[in-house]
């Protein structure tokens, strides 16, 4: 029985060649071997690519069900299954005539292999956790971290070569910092590109190397770092320091990301950019209103005025005492004061008489 390769890549019949070919990278992304795909359909989805992505084999496919000697597979062909694999080139050459690109689809997709040409070696990113008290995450901070990480050598200045020695062309790549490789897979030969492991990219090599990095031009070692957390930061949000991760040679630095964890307060909380406190009020002061002294998150004494309560639990706002909402600090949200009125635990006897005629009046 003829293979239904349409059923097989997941596409009309009447589908386009951009539609096959993206129906073919989401299929070989979900199969690939290398990601701990079913290689069984990995190879059903590039036997069906390789005829439906070519205009003549796909015209053979429709007509016969088949494509022929000569423009699909032969006897005596190599790969998996009797497939011929002779149509897929290298990276750039094509696929059977279609335009298929193997550097484009088998380098980003997975993971970079043949598809790094001329990319800048770059280092890891590291990630690290900060918690700071609540008032610092309103107000902001800065804070100081010893970090130990790959770091560029201070001797050498990242060249790898001792002070006062020279660079010269690295012979196994030639200066380009890249090598070539032929590989073979189930998908035949293809050639990659990788960074030269002789010279780590950078084209040169030491004729004497230094002694601190030993001439890899990086090194392990602990270096403070300033963090400045902006005013307003929530819990869990993530700082980026860009070129703060690790170094490597020829290359460009990786980042740091701090996340942010805030302590919690035990009077204030936050709601959007207003800050939140609850505040116990006599019933005496519930019924007639009064006037109180808080103490706001700066730490300064503040004066409200409580009115007459109407209800049990009332808010109060103040206006800009909240959270900072720009860079300058001078816009800031609200503190938001709930007011609740505090029932006494024990009355006295003149109390009792008190609300006994409180009761008499309807209250």
């Amino acid at each position: 029985m003829a293979k239904d390769y349409y059923s097989t890549l997941g596409v009309d019949k009447k589908a386009s060649t951009d539609d096959i070919k993206k129906a073919f990278r989401k299929l070989a992304q979900k199969y690939h071997p290398d990601k701990g795909g079913d290689e069984a359909k990995f190879k059903e989805v590039t036997e069906a690519y390789a005829v439906l992505g070519d205009d003549k084999k796909r015209r053979e496919y429709d007509a016969y069900g088949q494509a022929f000697p000569g423009g699909g597979p032969s006897a005596g062909a190599s790969g998996f299954g009797g497939f011929d694999f002779s149509g897929f080139q290298q990276a750039g050459s094509g696929f059977g005539g279609a335009d298929f690109d193997i550097g484009d689809i088998f380098g980003d997709l997975f993971g970079g292999r043949g598809g790094a040409r001329g990319r800048e070696p770059r280092g890891r990113d590291i990630s690290i956790d900060l918690e700071i008290p609540f008032k610092d995450a309103v107000f902001g901070t800065k804070r100081t971290v010893l970090l130990a990480r790959v770091s560029t050598c201070e001797l050498c200045g990242g060249n790898g070569a001792a002070p006062g020695t020279e660079l010269e062309t690295c012979k196994t790549c030639n200066g380009s910092g890249r090598v070539h490789e032929t590989r073979r897979s189930i998908l035949g030969e293809f050639t990659s590109v990788r960074v030269c492991g002789t010279c780590e990219g950078s084209g040169k090599v030491p004729k004497e190397k230094c002694l601190e990095c030993k001439g890899h031009g990086v090194r392990r070692r602990e270096v403070e770092i300033g963090i400045t957390v902006p005013a307003g930061i929530e819990d869990g949000e993530m700082i980026r320091l860009p070129g703060q991760g690790e170094a490597v040679k020829a290359g460009q630095a990786g980042d740091l990301y701090v996340k942010v964890h805030v302590a919690p307060h035990k009077v204030f909380h936050r709601e959007g950019a207003n800050l939140v406190m609850t505040l116990p009020v006599k019933l005496t002061d519930a019924l007639l209103g009064a006037s109180v002294s808080i103490e706001t998150l700066e730490g300064k004494t503040l004066e409200v005025k409580v009115p007459a309560m109407k209800r049990a639990e009332e808010l109060l706002r103040v206006r800009g005492r909240g959270v900072p909402v720009d860079s300058s600090g001078s816009t800031r949200g609200d503190l938001i004061i709930r007011l609740e009125a505090a029932l006494p635990h024990k009355l006295s006897h003149k109390a009792k008489q008190a609300v006994e005629q409180l009761r008499e009046e309807g209250l």
